[in-house]
């Protein structure tokens, strides 16, 4: 048996205006992964059990619309072998909930596949493979979670340019709050560009004050300026509602989390469920998460980012 695995993600800023062009920040969260189980079978085929969702999936012509069976034949072909298999997939990321959980689980096939077959494939390959089925996901994915996965390194990422490392001088904490409501990134995104091409004038200068935030948030990152985080994610927080992909149960938590003691707060992906960010300093990492969960936030978690 063979296996691979992949860490999730969280977007800093930059969600939603870098499908339109403009840059975003991602870093990889190490300690939440995604693992693929390769190994060969007697029976004619392959199968896929996902474990989490307890479902069976058989590989051939008629799964054409499944994103594990997909990642699993765009593997194979690319690296020229078959082969009767069977692959187990399981996960500690949530599902739809913005910290790219289907890029995690399609990297980890990936990884699998090509150690079963003895071979090995470079992180720009993975990540091409897996934006393929990102696109099932998504619908039209700005290619932040493929890349941040593939590679396992903080990113400035600008669609259609090469992914670039971006500098952590000093190692920070968030505080993550799943609201525990589903968001799919297809339909907030599809409801983005719906608004964008009925008024474009007014989306564009949205998506220019999201630019300038997450330039500013990364020279801060670079200058060890960390304290100035908090207030860019509120900023970055308050354009995203303006584009109306944030939600009364994101807004909650946010407020909760401020109260709490959190420097600054935003959504976290798609938008409208999905999990809440907030830069906090470590000592109150606790209090937050506490009054978050009052607040109703159904999960939380703490976690060092740059470290």
């Amino acid at each position: 048996m063979t296996v691979g695995t992949a860490c999730g993600k969280i977007i800093l800023f930059g969600e939603h205006a870098v499908v339109y062009g403009r840059p975003a920040l991602a870093v990889p969260l190490s300690q939440l992964r995604a693992r693929a189980f390769v190994e060969s079978r007697a029976e004619q085929g392959i199968v896929i059990h996902a474990r989490d969702l307890k479902r069976d999936i058989l590989v051939n012509d008629s799964t054409v619309d499944d994103a594990l069976a997909t990642i699993t034949r765009l593997t194979l072909n690319k690296l020229g072998v078959t082969g009767n298999l069977e692959i187990s997939v399981e996960s500690d990321i949530p599902v739809a909930s913005g910290l790219g959980s289907g890029a995690a689980i399609s990297t980890a096939i990936v990884r699998a596949l090509a150690a079963h077959f003895h071979q090995s494939l470079a992180a720009s390959e993975i990540s091409a493979l897996v934006y393929e089925t990102e696109k099932m996901y998504h619908g039209t994915p700005s290619g932040i979670d493929n890349s941040v996965i593939a590679y396992e390194q903080a990113i400035r990422f600008v669609r259609g340019q090469p992914i670039t490392p971006f500098q952590i001088a000093r190692p920070f904490t968030l505080s993550i709050a799943n609201t525990g409501i589903a968001s799919p990134t297809k339909i907030t995104v599809g409801d983005v560009r719906r608004g964008w091409e009925q008024d474009k004038a007014r989306y564009e200068t949205i998506f220019d004050d999201i630019a300038e935030i997450v330039a500013r948030a990364q020279d801060a990152l670079a200058r060890g300026e960390n304290h100035l985080l908090g207030e860019l994610m509120t900023r970055n927080q308050r354009a995203l509602e303006s584009l109306d992909v944030s939600s009364r149960e994101i807004e909650n938590l946010i407020d909760a989390g401020m109260r709490a003691g959190a420097s600054g707060g935003k959504l976290s992906g798609g938008g409208r469920g999905g999990n809440v960010i907030f830069y906090v300093a470590e000592e109150r990492a606790e209090e937050v998460r506490r009054a978050v969960g009052e607040a109703g936030a159904v999960s939380t978690l703490v976690t060092y980012v740059g470290k």
